[in-house]
């Protein structure tokens, strides 16, 4: 029996519930020591997803980050016509070529830019593209235009390549699961911090959080024990409604303490700032130093729908972003690790090209991301959009976001595009 698996019975066996129930064990927790029998036994066949394995962080900037101001094209008049106020003079620039620049709040980015371990890939979008913040992450979240699915990309990747992996194949730091995390099987753990999935004794909250878990954890009453929901994203088979929370409140909390457990052992030498975009990183870090199992982490830093007084709001955001990568990369330099992980970040959509009266911009199209790390083929892809041949007042896109996921699934995480993504994508060429 794999030492995860170990410490997930014995944790049920000694807890105060389990040794309560010595004589009538509870259902749920029967049938949860019969599935670590039976994970005991999959393991044997585990995909590989130990300490040496490739490493997959996904950074979402939530609120649809405006790309025109993250790169720039300064040397195009349509942008300084279409943006009086919030256009950016090239003396604020770290340039890229004669026509582009990054932010100048993104100077680590350049630099990682300069040494090749950062691409910027340009005019990223989807067919019919949808200026709704919930429809449009969804889509981003599912890889699904239309947006139908019921499992996420992230979550299919689990399912279809990850077989009998460890729940903590996939961690997400936000305070809900990412739909992209959405799965059959293994849906993996989503914690905003590991401390809440504790059993804690005290007032407030945590008393709140210890009720939660004591109702989640008792035995099925009669119509619990009717209810089925075979084939929802993170049920198994012949599962009820009351056991499949039953069993991610377990994982969670037995993974809980293995998090807090390794995270403790790594003192980083790096300073983080106190963003809760640098807490993540640093929790990712010291997880990846302590040699969790995890193949994707999740990580939100948010705040970029910027309506109205985008100048400062906008550049704090960019610096917050580019301090926390600093950090991280510095420290999965240190740990040894940095060609383990490869970072790539997303957002719902961009801004639409005209500034708007509120000295800001709405919902838009098109938009950049970057890939970045050690492994990455650092450069420029994709064609800047045209500023003048719009989209109704948006970018229109060049490169379809599924060819960035298609690209990073089989050329970084060594798995098969088209049965996570349901149709065959153009790679792009960003991984070496």
């Amino acid at each position: 029996m794999s030492d995860s698996l170990k410490t997930r019975r014995e944790f049920l066996q000694t807890s105060a519930l389990g040794a309560s129930a010595a004589c009538t064990v509870p259902m749920f927790l029967e049938r949860t020591f019969a599935q670590l029998d039976k994970e005991a036994k999959d393991s044997a066949i585990q995909t590989e997803t130990g300490k040496d394995s490739r490493i997959l962080v996904v950074l979402q900037l939530a609120g649809g980050n405006d790309g025109l101001n993250t790169v720039v094209p300064y040397a195009d008049d349509a942008y300084h016509k279409a943006r009086p106020r919030l256009r950016k003079d090239v003396k604020d620039l770290r340039k890229i070529n004669d026509h582009l620049a990054l932010s100048g709040n993104l100077g680590f980015m350049g630099s990682l830019y300069d040494e090749g371990e950062l691409a910027i890939v340009q005019g990223v979008g989807y067919p019919n593209p949808n200026r709704s913040h919930f429809v449009s992450t969804s889509i981003w979240e599912t890889a699904d235009t239309r947006n139908r699915s019921s499992t996420g990309w992230l979550g299919r990747y689990f399912d279809h390549e990850c077989a009998g992996a460890d729940p903590t194949v996939g961690i997400s730091l936000k305070k809900t699961q990412p739909e992209s995390f959405g799965a059959m099987k293994n849906p993996g753990i989503s914690l905003s911090t590991p401390e809440l999935y504790r059993w804690i004794h005290g007032g407030g909250e945590k008393a709140l959080a210890e009720e939660f878990f004591a109702e989640l954890n008792s035995p099925d009453d009669a119509t619990g024990s009717s209810l089925e929901e075979v084939g929802k994203p993170g049920r198994k088979a012949g599962e009820n409604n009351l056991a499949f929370l039953e069993r991610v409140a377990m994982d969670a909390r037995v993974s809980s303490d293995r998090i807090l457990g390794l995270a403790s052992k790594y003192k980083s030498k790096v300073q983080y700032a106190g963003t809760p975009v640098s807490r993540s990183l640093n929790l990712v870090s010291r997880m990846i130093a302590g040699g969790m199992p995890t193949r994707v982490y999740y990580v939100s830093h948010g705040g970029f729908d910027t309506h109205q007084g985008q100048a400062n709001r906008h550049g704090q955001l960019l610096s917050q972003l580019d301090q926390a990568l600093k950090s991280f990369f510095t420290d999965l330099a240190q740990q040894g690790n940095k060609d383990r992980v490869t970072l790539l970040t997303f957002t719902e959509f961009g801004r639409r090209v005209a500034e708007n009266a509120s000295g800001g911009t709405d919902h838009g199209k098109g938009n950049c991301l970057f890939v970045a790390g050690a492994p990455v083929k650092g450069g420029l892809y994709g064609k800047h959009p045209s500023l003048t041949d719009l989209d109704k007042g948006d970018l229109k896109f060049d490169i379809d976001f599924r060819s960035i996921y298609a690209t990073v699934i089989e050329d970084w995480m060594k798995g098969k595009a088209k049965p996570i993504l349901n149709e065959d994508f153009k790679k792009v060429g960003f991984m070496g």
